[in-house]
């Protein structure tokens, strides 16, 4: 049997003692794009570098104060506080049942609700925490006296109302609060509430317990 096959390579066996590079295509690519000069497959090497100068093109996004990026819309200039005949401003809050009608004015941080202190109206330290929130992201705290009625709900979802409101009236005091709260989502209505009862359901989704006899 002759040897010849061992060195040229028989049908469907590949060349033994090929050099690198040698039967492919220019560029140095296995398997590169049609006969006769066709596209090339894609290939991903380029995008990172594509990435960083896309990213040396497009100008820097400037943070304002609280991390609000300038690309929001500004207040206009002639929008002009809301305030009554005492100094005050006032707004309505919701959240959940509850309704909350707030009144704000210059002051020393101290929260009214119902005619009683926030400590003991929202015993729960989580609750004067979410009213003292709208305060925090304005850097405000400790500058303003709330003083509101709040009806309808449980404690949660009043103290939500409340916060709403505060948040509202601080946009009417001073218009220029207004994108720092936007962006914090303080002036969005939080519109979850709890799910119906359905019929043959014990709850809005809870099954009754299943027996077998």
């Amino acid at each position: 049997m002759s040897d010849d096959n061992t060195h040229d390579g028989g049908p469907g066996e590949q060349p033994q003692n090929r050099q690198p590079g040698e039967g492919q295509p220019e560029g140095g690519q296995q398997g590169g794009g049609q006969q006769g000069g066709g596209p090339r497959p894609q290939t991903f090497q380029g995008l990172a570098s594509l990435r960083q100068a896309m990213a040396a093109a497009r100008p820097a996004t400037q943070a304002g104060p609280a991390g609000v990026p300038d690309t929001m819309a500004p207040v206009p200039e002639d929008v002009q506080p809301i305030r009554d005949e005492l100094g005050r401003s006032y707004a309505t809050g919701k959240r959940k049942n509850a309704v909350a009608r707030v009144w704000i004015r210059p002051g020393n941080g101290k929260i009214e609700v119902n005619g009683r202190d926030s400590p003991v109206y929202f015993a729960r330290p989580v609750l004067r925490m979410l009213l003292n929130q709208p305060f925090v992201v304005t850097d405000r705290l400790g500058q303003f006296d709330v003083w509101c009625t709040v009806q309808g709900g449980g404690l949660s979802g009043q103290a939500g109302a409340v916060r709403h409101g505060i948040s509202r009236a601080l946009t009417f005091y001073e218009p220029g609060l207004r994108p720092v709260l936007k962006h914090g989502g303080f002036l969005t209505r939080d519109s979850r509430v709890v799910e119906r009862k359905k019929y043959g359901k014990a709850k809005a989704r809870r099954s009754f317990q299943f027996s077998k006899r």
